[in-house]
């Protein structure tokens, strides 16, 4: 079965996950998917196979005879889909030979631009999928899931001599919680590749160190026409608090390794008033300076209306996985010669973002980021090339072949 064949199987199940929760999986419908995978594992006779609890799902084809001393590579992806865009009845739309020119999203009318997003004009005589404009794709991650279990597929039919490949397919990625109840003891790899990235050529190993921060503002209401020196209005000092963080320090305004502040979500009256934010840096002393900005802005506020006007929550979330990675540059290597063995330019940037890679390799699992072939994750404009996934297929089976 073909990449892309997989990935419309699979992106017709509703995997989106919940933010804000603190068990897992944060969505039970993630388990659905999670079946039909480990019934597919089953079926190309992978051994070892586990669907626990938390809907970690995990796998093993086992090394071939007289290879067995072979170092034993991990393959990960994850299941869920994000908050930030519905995943349910998931329509693509599949353009054989695109003509490289914008694109009519016919469930909205949108628009799939080319001055939006440069990448199209490559794909030009390729097959494009795209959304219909009312959901997500899905591609992050089920294109990452379909090309691992391709690559297996194809591996294991051609006989090809290999180590030990684990695979492990996670829940709640998207929500930071991919890597909470990770198995490392029975995930036996030695080193491991998150196939989560987007462009084709990817290898990651820098990504933004992340943290929340959850901002409460407790007022006090009374009548308008008699609150003069009483009324303490929380929905105005959420909005001066806005304004006291950097304006040019926001996604919109940063790219590459600038960090940002972003207001996800806000809400409230004069009683009372909360406000979602995320943190972002890949540079840890500037990550920690922005938690810091908080905690001044907490004690400007509870000094000028009193204490316990505002309280803030701050949690870190995940972190840079570049230092871990510098005593394990044999897997970026690897990695690197593998894209290169396919005539694709090598594409290594910071992700501004995380992957379940970065925990897991700060918990002592080296696990570098490859590129599914994806672009424009988390919402309509999502989109992916069938030559794109084949691509990564062959990547991941050059790695496979190759470990020493």
């Amino acid at each position: 079965m073909k990449a892309l064949e997989r990935l419309l199987k699979y992106v017709s199940y509703d995997t989106q996950s919940k933010d804000g929760l603190d068990y897992s999986p944060s969505t039970e419908k993630q388990f659905v998917l999670a079946k039909e995978l480990k019934m597919e594992m089953e079926d190309l006779g992978l051994e070892d196979i586990l669907l626990d609890e938390n809907c970690y799902l995990y796998g093993r084809v086992k090394a071939t005879s007289g290879v067995g001393n072979r170092k034993a590579v991990g393959l990960i992806a994850h299941m869920d889909t994000a908050p930030d865009y519905s995943g349910l009845d998931v329509n693509p739309q599949v353009i054989e030979n695109y003509n490289g020119e914008d694109v009519i999203l016919k469930g909205t009318g949108d628009i799939l631009k080319t001055s939006d997003f440069s990448d199209l004009e490559h794909h030009k005589g390729k097959t494009l999928v795209t959304t219909d404009g009312k959901t997500l794709l899905g591609a992050d991650d089920k294109a990452g899931i379909a090309e691992i279990l391709t690559a297996v597929e194809e591996i294991i039919k051609s006989e090809i001599p290999h180590g030990d490949i684990w695979i492990a397919f996670t829940p709640d990625e998207e929500v930071g919680m991919g890597a909470s109840n990770f198995n490392y003891d029975y995930f036996k790899a030695d080193f491991a590749y998150t196939v989560d990235g987007d462009y084709e050529g990817e290898i990651a190993y820098e990504n933004f160190n992340a943290a929340s921060a959850k901002v409460m503002i407790k007022g006090k209401n009374v009548h308008p026409g008699s609150a003069k020196n009483i009324m303490v209005n929380s929905a105005s000092i959420m909005c001066e608090i806005q304004n006291m963080l950097p304006k040019l320090q926001v996604p919109e305004k940063t790219e590459g390794r600038e960090g940002f502040i972003m207001l996800c979500e806000i809400k409230g009256d004069v009683a009372f008033s909360e406000a979602d934010y995320i943190i972002r840096d890949h540079d840890i002393k500037k990550f920690e300076d922005k938690k810091l900005l908080f905690k001044k802005i907490e004690a400007v506020i509870n000094n000028k209306y009193g204490l316990g006007t505002m309280n803030l929550v701050i949690e870190d979330s995940y972190f840079n996985m570049k230092d871990n990675m510098k005593d394990h540059m044999y897997v970026v290597e690897l990695a690197k010669a593998a894209i290169e063995s396919i005539g694709i330019k090598v594409i290594s940037s910071p992700i501004r973002g995380g992957t379940d890679g970065a925990t897991i390799t700060n918990n002592g699992l080296p696990c570098p980021n490859l590129g599914t072939g994806g672009y424009a994750f988390h919402g309509p404009y999502e989109h992916i090339t069938g030559e794109g996934m084949d691509n990564a297929v062959k990547i991941i089976k050059y790695i496979v072949e190759n470990v020493k």
